[in-house]
């Protein structure tokens, strides 16, 4: 008689999830055929925001060497900045920033939508004809965690019921670790602003200090503010723009996980392999779905999952 797994054993499984979850030493039929290559986009965005700054101050006759020339101004706004991070949020949340820098610059693996549905289209089909204990030889194929285990909740027997608690579960904790670490960025983004108001001022008080050289005060006053600039465009170009990032990464990593409980349950239901890629196929874009279709229609998305085994 097997074993039934309660949900607590089923979680122990789960609670070192991270953003990417995929092993990069594998290379399995349903995932990206991508490198670990660099987010083009984030690229962009630091690259067109450091542009516009440049070529913002070249524009207004601004020096560029105070860019560069105000250490102080990049003490206050940085360090002042991990310092209200390590206030505001334990060490254990702070220790993954490195993790969290990772995947913004870094291009997130995910398994294709339409390899997804053509994979529980096959599993589908193999239930309907030999039953779910034939699928027991496709779960050490899965490299995906949250999806092998999910495949072998549904093997072991339990209820659907349970196994749709045990991985909604899962996904809950996901969102809520992924919350976490947006929400680093969303609050150094909120506090560089101000601090580059507190940089101004230390700057004009420094800058007070001495009256008699106006050259030299005016020059003192205009470092001054550059510690305010620092503040706002790393506050509202780098930080801001993270954190959204880090949300919308995740929403779609949410969105890969619902789309693969949608499909264990199906199999376990007994769906028909149509029913099943009809009910997975609103998780795809009006692009993915006609290409899919366009698939299909020469040749079959299940033919092609067993032939690219």
């Amino acid at each position: 008689m097997q074993h039934i797994l309660s949900i607590k054993e089923y979680q122990m499984f789960w609670k070192t999830h991270h953003y990417m979850e995929v092993d990069d030493e594998k290379d399995k039929l349903l995932y990206s055929r991508t490198r670990c290559i660099m987010q083009i986009s984030t690229i962009i965005g630091l690259i067109l925001g450091l542009g516009s700054l440049i070529f913002g101050m070249l524009l207004k006759g601004a020096p560029l060497i105070n860019l560069v020339n105000n250490p102080a101004a990049y003490v206050i706004i940085f360090v002042g900045t991990a310092a209200t991070i390590f206030m505001a949020f334990p060490i254990n949340e702070v220790k993954r920033l490195g993790k969290l820098f990772k995947v913004v610059f870094v291009q997130q693996k995910l398994m294709d939508k339409k390899d997804l549905v053509g994979m529980f289209m096959e599993w589908a089909s193999i239930t309907r004809r030999e039953g779910l204990l034939a699928l027991e030889s496709k779960v050490e194929e899965i490299d995906h965690p949250f999806l092998r285990n999910g495949m072998r909740m549904i093997i072991d027997g339990n209820d659907q019921e349970f196994v749709q608690d045990v991985l909604m579960e899962d996904i809950n904790a996901t969102e809520e670790r992924h919350r976490s670490g947006a929400l680093l960025f969303s609050q150094a983004g909120m506090y560089a602003p101000t601090l580059g108001v507190l940089g101004a001022v230390v700057g004009l008080i420094a800058a007070m200090a001495d009256l008699t050289d106006l050259e030299k005060l005016s020059h003192a006053i205009a470092g001054a503010f550059m510690a305010t600039l620092l503040g706002i465009f790393s506050g509202y170009v780098l930080w801001h723009p993270m954190a959204t990032k880090l949300k919308r990464l995740s929403k779609a990593e949410v969105e890969v996980k619902l789309m693969m409980v949608e499909g264990l349950l199906s199999i376990q239901s007994g769906v028909s392999t149509i029913a099943i890629s009809q009910k997975l196929a609103v998780f795809l874009t009006p692009t993915e779905n006609a290409k899919m279709n366009s698939e299909e229609s020469s040749g079959g998305a299940v033919g092609e999952a067993v032939a690219s085994e």
